[in-house]
């Protein structure tokens, strides 16, 4: 068996059999999460791993939409890590890096509303993927709906993530209450657990940035 086959077990913990991909993948995903939350640039290689393992990982629980949003993290963690990385001009902080900042309203409302048509148009598709490529997808997709409003709504605040702007913790609490449940229902607890341990580490996530950002406004007041 490969390693990147969900029978491959590592252990068995209170009867749950624990995959190689589960484990690996959770594992690295809690630590990218924690670092993101102390706004630590290394969140993003190790975010790569994390996004590896899910990608095999929800392909064979038929969590179609989920698999696409891996390998749409993949790219988003290459560009997180380089923007961390590269402030523009004028967006330098007392740690030579990108500012935490807040989102216009406006932006919110018009995210919010790309946010809804997304997550039915995706449903939609995903829905009917057994049906348009049975060779690849032989069953339907789990949750189609709930697991596009996850994608969806992952997609939209990982770029807030990439230009640190607050809201985006507020929004990850929403995406992993919901993950939180999906995950158990579809019997990977594992994964489940690990994302309502995420409710609590993006809470924290919200409350280190908004600190970030009084102390980046205070930092550049008194320069």
């Amino acid at each position: 068996m490969s390693f990147f086959d969900i029978d491959k077990i590592i252990f068995t913990i209170l009867g749950y059999p624990m995959s190689y991909l589960e484990f690996f993948g959770t594992i690295a995903g809690a630590l990218a999460v924690w670092l993101s939350a102390r706004a630590n640039i290394w969140s993003w290689p190790i975010g790569i791993i994390n996004v590896v393992l899910l990608f095999f990982l929800f392909f064979q629980v038929q969590l179609y939409p989920d698999m696409f949003l891996q390998a749409f993290f993949f790219v988003t963690n290459l560009m997180g890590w380089w923007r961390w990385a590269h402030p523009r001009k004028g967006e330098e902080n007392y740690k030579d890096e990108l500012r935490v900042s807040y989102t216009p309203p406006k932006q919110l409302i018009l995210l919010s509303g790309i946010g809804l048509l997304g997550t039915l148009l995706m449903g939609a598709l995903a829905s009917r993927l057994h049906e348009m490529v049975p060779s690849v997808f032989s069953k339907p997709s789990a949750y189609p709906y709930l697991d596009s409003f996850v994608t969806v709504m992952s997609i939209i605040t990982t770029f807030l993530m990439i230009q640190k702007k607050v809201e985006c913790w507020i929004l990850w609490i929403v995406i992993d209450v919901v993950a939180t449940g999906m995950y158990f229902a579809k019997g990977i607890k594992f994964l489940s657990l690990e994302y309502l341990v995420f409710c609590f580490i993006a809470a924290f996530g919200l409350w280190n940035w908004m600190r970030e950002y009084s102390l980046g406004k205070a930092s550049v007041s008194s320069s």
